[in-house]
């Protein structure tokens, strides 16, 4: 069950936006490594989301996934969402999670093995950079990246016109 990631942010430790800016704690520990883990996190006592730890050990480095392009277990993920619209069951950090059952059961878990699975993209790809969506901190950073103007983004790139990717 899957499909493509079409956009993730990006933090770090001197970003007072991150959650790592403050320092680790017991919540955030698997944000500072080792990279190639995931960073999993309750958003508002409601969602999940889903980071990839970037940074060497020790650093608070991250992308939060927003949004992926489903490919593969489509059926399930409409059932986990209760939806037959196949752009908004991954589009937005909390739906992709309920989509892909992912809890806080995958926090610090290994990107290479079961029960992810993550492959490089074969070819060229347009990524677009553009600030961040719904922060107070920091909100100039233009550390959003998207897949081109996939119809799966959780919201529009700001002044870009929507096509499939």
């Amino acid at each position: 069950m899957g499909g493509v990631i079409v956009e993730v942010e990006a933090y770090d430790g001197d970003d007072p936006a991150s959650h790592g800016f403050r320092g680790k704690t017991r919540g955030n520990a698997s944000m500072f490594g080792p990279p190639g883990r995931a960073y999993v996190y309750r958003s508002y006592g409601v969602h999940w989301c889903l980071n990839l730890v970037c940074g060497e050990e020790g650093v608070a480095e991250a992308a939060l996934v927003r949004a992926l392009e489903p490919q593969s277990g489509v059926e399930r993920m409409k059932g986990r969402r209760g939806l037959d619209n196949e752009r908004l069951l991954c589009s937005g950090p909390g739906r992709l999670t309920q989509a892909l059952a992912i809890t806080g059961a995958y926090d610090g878990l290994p990107l290479d093995a079961t029960p992810f699975h993550l492959t490089a993209r074969n070819g060229d790809v347009q990524v677009c950079a553009s600030p961040r969506i719904g922060l107070t901190r920091a909100v100039e950073a233009p550390w959003r990246y998207t897949l081109g103007r996939s119809r799966f983004l959780s919201r529009p790139v700001p002044g870009a016109s929507r096509r499939r990717a």
